[in-house]
């Protein structure tokens, strides 16, 4: 820790250095005769401690610690002084001076105060930066309530404070390129720890690039712990302020964080739209453009995939349109023994063209978003989410190469008999139940969607359909909810230690284990288990609507026992508003 020293006589300013340079990692990095000379220099830097005379020429030691304030100088003060007046003493305690101590000052008094500075400036750090982790993730959770379209004003005004949200907005999707295959066309897998340590380096490199406007970027957008995703709300005012165009803006910020990075990344860009109240609807575009690009060979592959170009294939010249119709014709009817030759006669089609890999891209995304309207034609109330989940993770999981052939076939088989389940109708009753209680005794297991429809004979997509109309949430949401309401009782009624929770619950990741934590409960673990006896937080917690404040006080004098489920799922009228929001239970 820096310390500077401040008093007008010499033998004390060198007999302190002497004293403390170099012991216990203090480093005395000045020392100044007079106040006026000290305050000057301390205007380029800040030192961790100050320690100072109270008599001085000029002006004294308590009226330059007035001043400091007045410039928001946080160093710890520690007074010196010959003079055992207790009003000096009083008034180095207003001013939140750290200790006072009487000349001559003997060694082992002045380095048991720099200790306790030393333990109180640990302890300040550590609550700071819970304060930044609570308060990063709270804005978070407001953000991503937006991103999902599921917001009210609270959340709104509270985004808008901390960003700048003026002109044209864009989602866009930022990821590693987790693609790289080796000589034989077998995808190199990553250990889920490599994942998450990549995803968080680009992050920061991210931040570093948008500097001020930091808060634009945010981690982990999807509640999926298997998804590494960047969110970045980008603004025209970005673009202006660098003198560049939107194109040039995106490319020279995926340009710089790439060099950084030493290994691809990749955006996906979703629609324009007007207000950041609107940012659902562009997620919802890039998301698309995202599932798309899984279907893309390595030559295919857009660094800026756009989703407004994918939009467009159906109009782009060298369609094959003839091919790919049949093939949509195909799968909309479940025939199975069609799909390989239909699959072959596209990409015969495609080499008979010589069609470049952006055109192929193109067809290949025109037959995707056929087939995306194709469910929506079977049930006006899909889930597009859903759909795409199933299109983003289909068909990877037994080293079948992405955007290859056998890739295609796989799919367009697998989405038939989504699309013939949707059309059937008849098995939400039957199972759900059986699907639910699975899940409630192996929710700390690595469960997927893919790996219950297997085990239930369900389409992967319809039984995330069936999910959402059953529980009125998506299955990861049901399952990141339910691994904190574990985790959240462990806390209470265990000594066990987070890193331990973590893994009982199904979590592999501490950090993300913590931000979903606090997205749910208002608070990290720690301060969770802090609570005092007889009152029980449940649900997304941090909820200040007036509703609910008015709702906790009224029960409060009541009952001291409270149980509180905070949602942030706003429904219209305030009869739906109390039952989504504020449902409170006395216990």
């Amino acid at each position: 820790m820096d310390i500077v020293i401040v008093d007008d006589e010499p033998k004390i300013r060198n007999g302190l250095s002497k004293l403390l340079d170099g012991r216990g990692n203090w480093h005395v990095t000045g020392t100044y005769a007079d106040a006026m000379d000290a305050l000057k220099n301390m205007a380029f830097y800040s030192p961790d401690v100050i320690i100072t005379d109270i008599k001085m020429p000029e002006i004294n030691g308590l009226d330059m610690i007035d001043r400091m304030r007045e410039t928001d100088q946080e160093a710890y003060i520690i007074i010196l002084s010959g003079y055992s007046d207790f009003e000096y003493a009083r008034k180095a305690i207003q001013n939140s001076c750290m200790d006072y101590i009487l000349k001559p000052v003997r060694q082992a008094e002045l380095l048991s105060v720099l200790n306790k500075v030393k333990a109180d400036s640990t302890q300040s750090l550590q609550r700071r930066e819970e304060v930044a982790l609570q308060e990063k993730a709270y804005f978070a959770r407001n953000l991503i309530a937006l991103i999902c379209g599921k917001f009210d004003q609270l959340n709104l005004e509270h985004v808008k404070s901390k960003m700048r949200t003026e002109g044209g907005i864009r989602y866009i999707d930022i990821e590693i390129d987790d693609r790289p295959e080796d000589e034989s066309g077998k995808l190199l897998l990553k250990s889920e720890e490599e994942k998450r340590q990549q995803q968080r380096l680009l992050y920061q490199y991210c931040l570093d690039f948008l500097k001020q406007d930091g808060w634009h970027c945010i981690l982990d957008v999807s509640s999926n712990e298997k998804d590494y995703d960047i969110g970045l709300v980008y603004c025209d005012y970005m673009a202006q302020e660098a003198g560049m165009d939107e194109q040039g803006y995106l490319d020279y910020f995926l340009k710089s964080i790439q060099q950084r990075m030493k290994q691809p990344v990749v955006m996906f860009v979703g629609n324009r739209v007007d207000d950041i109240s609107l940012l659902s609807e562009s997620y919802r575009t890039a998301n698309i453009a995202r599932s798309f690009q899984n279907f893309h060979v390595e030559g295919m592959t857009q660094r800026i995939s756009w989703y407004e170009e994918q939009e467009c294939a159906e109009e782009r010249t060298l369609l094959c349109k003839s091919s790919l119709d049949e093939l949509i014709k195909a799968v909309e009817q479940n025939e199975k023994e069609r799909i390989p030759e239909l699959v072959d006669s596209l990409y015969e089609e495609i080499n008979r063209n010589s069609l470049d890999a952006k055109l192929v891209s193109m067809n290949i995304d025109y037959l995707l978003f056929q087939l995306v309207h194709a469910a929506q034609a079977q049930d006006i109330n899909v889930n597009q989410e859903e759909i795409l989940e199933f299109i983003n993770r289909n068909a990877f999981d037994s080293g079948t190469m992405r955007g290859s052939r056998m890739h295609l076939k796989r799919f367009a088989e697998e989405y038939a008999d989504y699309l013939s389940q949707l059309r059937g109708k008849n098995i939400r009753g039957s199972v759900m139940s059986d699907v639910e209680q699975y899940i409630r005794e192996h929710y700390a297991q690595n469960l997927t969607l893919k790996d219950l429809g297997l085990k239930y004979y369900i389409n992967s997509a319809y039984l995330g359909q069936l999910f959402r109309k059953t529980y009125g949430v998506s299955f990861k949401d049901y399952l990141n909810n339910y691994r904190i309401e574990m985790a959240a009782s462990l806390l209470l009624h265990t000594d066990l230690k987070n890193y331990e929770i973590m893994e009982k619950v199904g979590y592999h990741d501490l950090d993300y284990f913590i931000n979903k934590f606090i997205a749910l409960k208002g608070c990290t673990p720690a301060r969770f288990r802090k609570k005092k006896p007889g009152v029980q937080y449940l649900g997304t917690g941090g909820c200040i609507c007036k509703h609910c404040r008015l709702l906790q006080a009224l029960i409060s004098k009541k009952s001291g026992q409270i149980r509180v489920f905070l949602c942030n799922y706003n429904l219209p009228g305030f009869f739906m508003y109390f039952i989504q929001c504020c449902f409170v239970q006395l216990v």
